[in-house]
């Protein structure tokens, strides 16, 4: 029997200054009620120790992000899709 490779998806890595203008655009397109931006896709982003103090992330695509020792006080992540997400503190 032939055992199958799992496959292990690649985390994206998002300099600071991708993320900031991602939250940009974001906050822009709740702002605007989805007219102008765009929603956030931080979907298997390596988020680790990002500070997201204060950030409005509703809505935001944060599926499999690694969020571990992220800086999260003050976020906003009503409806935003967490699945698959590591969240350790």
């Amino acid at each position: 029997m032939i055992k199958k490779k799992k496959k292990t998806k690649r985390m994206r890595k998002i300099t600071a200054g991708e993320l900031s203008e991602v939250l940009k655009e974001h906050e822009r397109w709740i702002d605007t009620d989805k007219k102008e931006g765009q929603c956030a896709d931080l979907s298997g982003a390596k988020l680790s120790r990002a500070d997201l103090r204060d950030a409005d992330l509703r809505k935001a695509d944060l599926r499999g992000a690694k969020l571990r020792l992220a800086f999260l006080s003050g976020a906003t992540l009503k409806g935003a899709d967490l699945d698959g997400a590591k969240l350790r503190l």
